[in-house]
């Protein structure tokens, strides 16, 4: 695909970016995990859009087309996994779960660089061990692949702060209740309310990291009280938004 970079060897850094920061679509043959230790980091991935503050990483394994971006100051910290290391990894993107270890493997790998020393390659398989996937609910905005699912998503982030009923939007894009209801399980396997509830916390965690408050993200994001945005961001990330921007 023209655009398209190829990265044979999957970057091992760490990267101190400023608000905006973005990084093209590219991909490369070895695994890799992108964390964002400070600030909120978005993953692009043809399925749909990852987005996580410090307490997740993403996987992209390798061969996936991706790009990302970064918002609020952010430190980047990336670590690239050759697949001979993990042969039976996930093969689709991913949330893994940080821990203050494997937070601390992450800061030590992506800091010395390429895994080229024996004590380096000890320290990434170590890293390797500690890689869990994620228990929380995914954040993950899915591509919409139908023309009226896009349409709906069109209109909520036009005025993030109204709440139209699946009715109301069937009547502003042409299709039915029921229609819209059967696109969104068939599509995306969940109903309506749950995706529109990813949407607005997607929204929210970016005024977040631009040193909005929660009272703010709350209101311009829909959720109907400061408490219930609370509520969906400890589900999603097992923290409240306070704890992480403070």
């Amino acid at each position: 695909m023209s655009g398209i970079r190829h990265v044979a060897v999957a970057p091992t850094e760490t990267r101190r970016l400023s608000p905006g920061d973005e990084v093209t679509p590219h991909r490369h043959d070895d695994h890799q995990l992108i964390y964002a230790s400070t600030g909120v980091l978005e993953v692009f991935v043809p399925e749909g859009t990852w987005f996580t503050p410090s307490v997740r990483a993403v996987w992209v394994p390798g061969g996936t087309i991706h790009h990302w971006q970064v918002h609020g100051a952010t430190t980047v910290r990336m670590v690239g996994i050759p697949t001979a290391v993990m042969p039976s990894a996930e093969h689709v993107p991913a949330l893994v779960a940080v821990d203050p270890l494997l937070r601390e493997l992450m800061i030590a790998c992506s800091e010395q660089g390429p895994a080229e020393t024996p004590a380096a390659r000890r320290l990434l398989r170590v890293l390797v061990d500690r890689v869990r996937p994620s228990h929380e609910a995914p954040t993950v905005l899915p591509t919409l692949q139908d023309p009226r699912l896009r349409d709906v998503q069109r209109v909520l982030e036009s005025d993030m702060t109204a709440s139209p009923s699946l009715s109301d939007l069937g009547k502003r894009v042409g299709a039915s209740e029921r229609t819209l209801s059967r696109l969104f399980g068939d599509e995306l396997g969940m109903g309506y309310t749950a995706w529109r509830t990813q949407l607005r916390l997607h929204q929210a965690v970016l005024l977040l990291a631009e040193g909005r408050t929660v009272t703010h993200a709350a209101a311009a994001c829909g959720f109907s009280s400061p408490s219930a945005f609370v509520s969906s961001f400890r589900t999603a990330f097992g923290r409240t938004p306070g704890s992480l921007y403070r």
